[in-house]
């Protein structure tokens, strides 16, 4: 039997990037590991995972979870550095370095 750890290392991304897709699309973690294949396998898909986890960090922050953010905002490096070809041509911080402009 395939486990989400064997859908996880075959779908392209971390486990904690698969989850952020898993929140933002309201998708159960197996799907989400489908998802991120099939983003992952598309011309700008690597983009869309970023607006996701962007987007996941701003809901974050109007709830005010901070716990979350800092967690989201670890994924939102790591993915960044493993997925160069998503990162904007603009900064995703504002000045203060804590509002996602995005």
């Amino acid at each position: 039997m395939i486990t989400l750890e064997d859908c996880v290392g075959l779908c392209g991304l971390t486990e904690e990037e698969v989850l952020a897709i898993a929140e933002h699309e309201h998708l159960p973690e197996i799907a989400a590991t489908a998802l991120a294949a099939y983003l992952s396998s598309q011309k700008h898909g690597t983009e869309k995972v970023l607006d996701m986890i962007v987007d996941d960090i701003r809901q974050a922050q109007i709830r005010g979870d901070k716990d979350h953010v800092v967690t989201l905002l670890h994924v939102l490096h790591h993915f960044l550095k493993t997925h160069p070809e998503a990162r904007p041509s603009h900064h995703l911080l504002g000045a203060s370095g804590s509002e996602i402009l995005v």
